[in-house]
């Protein structure tokens, strides 16, 4: 088990905080997999600091693909892809 520490916009940090989103959707940059803990940390990209708000979620399932994407470059989906990180209730 691997302790993973991530950064989380506000809007969607606050979804997992209220157990609406029960899964991420990250770059592919790095392993992830069932049994590891998700640590995020909520980012403000407006003032570029983090808020103080953390989540931990034990990762259930990871899902990766290659599908295209409005958040990252072309160069880097092709270099990466995606993953679906699921989390444990």
């Amino acid at each position: 088990m691997r302790r993973i520490e991530k950064k989380a916009w506000p809007d969607l940090f606050e979804k997992v905080w209220t157990g609406k989103k029960t899964f991420d959707a990250r770059l592919n940059d790095f392993k992830c997999k069932e049994g590891d803990i998700l640590i995020l940390r909520e980012w403000d990209p407006k003032t570029k600091k983090y808020t103080g708000r953390v989540l931990e979620k034990k990762v259930a399932f990871v899902i990766t693909t290659k599908e295209l994407s409005k958040f990252w470059s072309k160069a880097e989906i092709e270099k990466y892809g995606f993953q679906v990180i699921g989390f444990k209730q």
